[in-house]
């Protein structure tokens, strides 16, 4: 149960702060949208908890499972709040990123061909479903981290 409620809270949370950065605007500033990635923190920390409230009971690999499948709770959420955010919400977020991406390349000296091979080159990811995807495989491969380097400390010793 400690599982699925931290999973949800933690896929509420993330989605919670992806729209804190686009009705901010943030996402639009390249020095504020570094904050995106507070996702991270945000993450690690919901999982010391749930391996803190879980580990009387647990051992090493149950902990780690315990991170984990919090982590895949969370992502589902995270698909469905991305899509909403990028189809629903925010439908030029793609437009607006390649126009940011390219204003920064430019102010980096780059050459009007090497900016436009640097956005051919990002285009097949710079859509709803593989950056929905994008964020699930992100949380899941920092739920696992965590949870393995966590469970080390946190867990039922025999």
């Amino acid at each position: 149960m400690a599982t699925l409620r931290a999973g949800i809270i933690l896929g509420i949370l993330v989605v919670l702060w992806t729209f804190v950065m686009g009705f901010t605007g943030w996402y639009h500033h390249p020095s504020l949208f570094v904050l995106f990635w507070l996702v991270i923190p945000l993450q690690i920390a919901v999982l010391l908890v749930l391996l803190r409230i879980t580990a009387p009971a647990s051992g090493y690999l149950r902990q780690v499972g315990n991170g984990v499948a919090a982590s895949v709770i969370a992502s589902a959420i995270i698909f469905l709040g991305s899509l909403f955010f990028t189809v629903v919400l925010f439908p030029s977020y793609f437009r607006e990123m390649e126009a940011l991406g390219r204003l920064k390349m430019a102010q980096q000296g780059l050459a009007p061909a090497q900016i436009e091979a640097l956005i051919q080159a990002q285009a097949s990811m710079q859509r709803p479903l593989p950056t929905a995807f994008s964020g699930v495989l992100g949380t899941w491969f920092t739920g696992l981290l965590t949870s393995l380097i966590a469970a080390t400390w946190l867990r039922k010793k025999s």
